[in-house]
C-alpha cells in the first residue's frame, strides 16, 4: 500500500468519525441563553387567546441582545410578544440575569379540532434558542353563533316556573347585536334576563359569550306531558337556535265541599253536629297525605273520623265526617267555621255558616218562669185588689 493511499484512507476514516457526532439539521443554541415557561402544553377553544409568561435566562457573563419570532404557527393563527405591556421586537438581557416576556397566541374561530405544535425562537443573529409549545383545540371551530345549555330539560308541575341558563357565543369575526325570541306554543310565557334585568337583545364582541336566564311559565290548565320551547338569537346574517324542554307532571287542584254542595248548617248550643266533607282532586296529578283541619269559634270543639287521607287520585274524591260541638254558652246567631284540606302541593278552604239555636229546655224554663210571674200577679191582684 502506497503512502498516498494510506493518507487518503486516514482522511476518510477521520471524516466518518466526525460525521457520527453531527446530527442532520441540528441548530446551535444561543450560548448561555435559555427560554422557560412551566405550561407548554395547553387546551383551548376556537378563537381563544392563550397567554404564556416566559422567562428569558442569560447564564453567560456577557450581555445578550435577541430578537424573537414564532416558528411553525399554522396559517390564520396570530401571535404577539410583549414586555411590560408593550409589544417588543428585540430584548437585551444582562449577564447572569433574566427578563420576563409574554407570548399571546390566538387561534382562528374556524380552526379544526386537533393538536398544534409551534416554537418560540430567540435569535442573536448567529444562533437560535427554541421553546416548543403544544395547543390542543378541544372542539371544532366555525364562523357562526351558538346557543347552548348544560340543562335544557326541566320537570315540574303546571304551577311551576321553569328557569333555564343558556350561553350565547359569538363565534364570528364581528360584533353582533342579537335579538332574543321564542316560538313556544300559544299560552306559554317566555322571558329573557341577564343578571336581574329583563332583556330582548344582547350585544357580543367577537368570540365573546353571555349567560342568559330563560324563564318559562306554562299556560293555565296545561295537561301533563313534554313540551318543546324553541328559542332563537338573531343578528344580521347569523343566528343560533336551541330547543328547551319542559316536562309537566300534572296540575294540582283541590275542592272542599259537601255531598249537596251546601256550606251551611244549624246546631243547638252545647250540642254536636256531624257534617260530611267531600275532598275532590280536580287536578291531573295524584295528591298524597291530604290533611283536614278546622278553625272553630272560641270554646267550640271539632273532631274528624280521619285527619289524613293517604292519596286521592285525579278525578276521585274522599269523604270525611266532621263532628262539631257548639259551646254551652253560645247564644243564638250565626257562626263561622273554616275547614281546610292541605296537601304538599295544594290547599283549599271552605267556610261554613253555622246557625246556633238555644236549647228547648231553656225555652220551657222561660215559659214556666213567665207563667209563674203571671200567676203570682193574678193572685196578688185577686187577694189585695178589692181592699
Amino acid at each position: 500500500m502506497t503512502g498516498k493511499l494510506k493518507k487518503m484512507i486516514s482522511i476518510i476514516a477521520v471524516g466518518f468519525i466526525l460525521l457520527t457526532f453531527i446530527k442532520p439539521g441540528q441548530v446551535l443554541a444561543v450560548e448561555g441563553v435559555s427560554l422557560f415557561t412551566p405550561y407548554t402544553g395547553l387546551s383551548a377553544t376556537p378563537g381563544e387567546t392563550i397567554n404564556y409568561s416566559i422567562t428569558v435566562i442569560n447564564s453567560s457573563p456577557s450581555i445578550k441582545n435577541m430578537s424573537f419570532s414564532v416558528e411553525g404557527l399554522p396559517d390564520g393563527w396570530q401571535y404577539k410578544i410583549t414586555a411590560d405591556g408593550r409589544e417588543i421586537k428585540e430584548l437585551s438581557v444582562r449577564g447572569n440575569s433574566e427578563e420576563k416576556i409574554s407570548l399571546d397566541i390566538t387561534s382562528p374561530l374556524d380552526v379544526q379540532k386537533a393538536d398544534y405544535r409551534f416554537s418560540l425562537v430567540a435569535s442573536d443573529g448567529n444562533s437560535n434558542s427554541k421553546l416548543p409549545f403544544l395547543i390542543s383545540i378541544s372542539e371544532q371551530g366555525a364562523l357562526a353563533s351558538a346557543l347552548t345549555s348544560d340543562q335544557a330539560n326541566l320537570q315540574g308541575n303546571a304551577d311551576s316556573k321553569f328557569t333555564y341558563t343558556v350561553t350565547l357565543r359569538n363565534r364570528t369575526a364581528d360584533t353582533q347585536n342579537y335579538a332574543l325570541s321564542s316560538s313556544a306554543e300559544k299560552g306559554w310565557g317566555v322571558s329573557f334576563k341577564t343578571g336581574s334585568d329583563s332583556v330582548t337583545s344582547v350585544k357580543l364582541e367577537p368570540n365573546d359569550t353571555q349567560d342568559i336566564t330563560v324563564e318559562v311559565t306554562p299556560p293555565e290548565k296545561v295537561k301533563a306531558g313534554t313540551y318543546k320551547i324553541p328559542i332563537k338569537a338573531t343578528s344580521g346574517n347569523t343566528s343560533a337556535e336551541l330547543e328547551l324542554e319542559a316536562v309537566i307532571t300534572g296540575t294540582y287542584e283541590l275542592e272542599l265541599t259537601t255531598p249537596s254542595g251546601k256550606l251551611s248548617t244549624d246546631i243547638t248550643a252545647g250540642k254536636e253536629k256531624i257534617v260530611d266533607l267531600v275532598i275532590k282532586n280536580t287536578g291531573t296529578a295524584p295528591l298524597t297525605d291530604v290533611s283536614i283541619t278546622a278553625k272553630t269559634p272560641p270554646n267550640w270543639e271539632s273532631e274528624f273520623d280521619r285527619s289524613t287521607i293517604p292519596e286521592i287520585e285525579p278525578g276521585k274524591s274522599a269523604t270525611v265526617k266532621a263532628k262539631i260541638k257548639a259551646s254551652d254558652a253560645a247564644i243564638a246567631g250565626d257562626y263561622v267555621t273554616t275547614f281546610t284540606a292541605t296537601a304538599a302541593e295544594k290547599s283549599v278552604d271552605a267556610t261554613f255558616r253555622i246557625s246556633v239555636k238555644t236549647s228547648t229546655l231553656w225555652g220551657i224554663v222561660a215559659v214556666l218562669i213567665i207563667a209563674g210571674v203571671v200567676a203570682g200577679l193574678y193572685y196578688i191582684v185577686k187577694k189585695y185588689g178589692r181592699r
